[in-house]
């Protein structure tokens, strides 16, 4: 079976999108995931995006690890997802879909995509953990903690991250883990290691927000707030009618096929 995808990436998040609705991808099979998905010898991904059909929306998309876990969300794959769809005209430039984080709304603008996210939840400021430096947590779709260093650049993140994303207060399914600094002109640079990665990735979405949601909690920012991610691209987190939205670039790598049952 030849599986056809289009490869996407989100301010440097990059993604495997293909077309489930027939229900034929082999959801099942991690060990043809992590294949798929490894940077040297597969396509390489930070997710994949299976695009289906909805019983409460007009399409559903599943997240999947590039370890085979399935995440409720991913900000950034929700943005390429928005404007894959709109551009093979399943949905319309403003659209709704479902995730398992609960209703997403999206709006596409050419390149550019804007989302609305789940309401932050279980806010936690100043956990104490065996971490050098100050460590908030919020949920924004996915669990976020983030930790306030003085120059992102220079954290390990292998270690640190890795620390952080196991942490006993997170168990059992831990989280993501951020390193955030508030710049002299208000914005923000962030870094993240993603759970389910298991590595820093370019950029993430929802911990971008997590970020600028937590630094507007602490008085630190006014929203809109523009976050610098590692990758060398920009997300704009902001609240419009009461709902934390997340915005940037969505764009196309390449399309191609893989076969399943083969080496990749």
């Amino acid at each position: 079976m030849r599986i056809p995808f289009t490869k996407m990436h989100g301010a440097g998040n990059d993604f495997i999108v293909v077309d489930d609705r027939e229900g034929a991808f082999p959801l099942s099979d991690k060990e043809f995931i992590r294949r798929i998905s490894a940077r040297r010898t597969g396509i390489g991904c930070d997710g994949i995006l299976l695009v289906q059909p909805s019983e409460t929306a007009g399409l559903r998309m599943r997240f999947i690890n590039p370890d085979g876990g399935e995440q409720a969300m991913c900000g950034n794959g929700a943005r390429c997802f928005a404007r894959w769809v709109c551009d093979r005209k399943l949905a319309q430039a403003s659209m709704a879909f479902e995730t398992g984080a609960g209703l997403v709304e999206a709006e596409v603008s050419g390149m550019q995509v804007r989302i609305g996210l789940t309401a932050p939840k279980d806010a936690r400021l100043d956990m104490e953990l065996d971490c050098p430096w100050p460590v908030d947590f919020v949920d924004t779709g996915v669990p976020h903690a983030v930790a306030w260093v003085p120059d992102v650049g220079a954290v390990d993140l292998s270690h640190w991250g890795r620390l952080l994303r196991h942490h006993s207060r997170f168990a059992p399914n831990g989280t993501n883990a951020n390193f955030a600094r508030v710049e002299e002109d208000g914005s923000l640079a962030v870094r993240t290691y993603e759970r389910g990665v298991e590595a820093e990735t370019l950029a993430c979405g929802t911990g971008a927000a997590a970020a600028a949601v937590l630094a507007s909690m602490r008085g630190w920012v006014s929203l809109p707030v523009t976050v610098h991610c590692a990758g060398g691209h920009d997300l704009v987190i902001e609240t419009l009618l009461g709902r934390t939205t997340l915005a940037g670039g969505a764009a196309y790598v390449f399309d191609g096929e893989v076969e399943y049952g083969d080496r990749v």
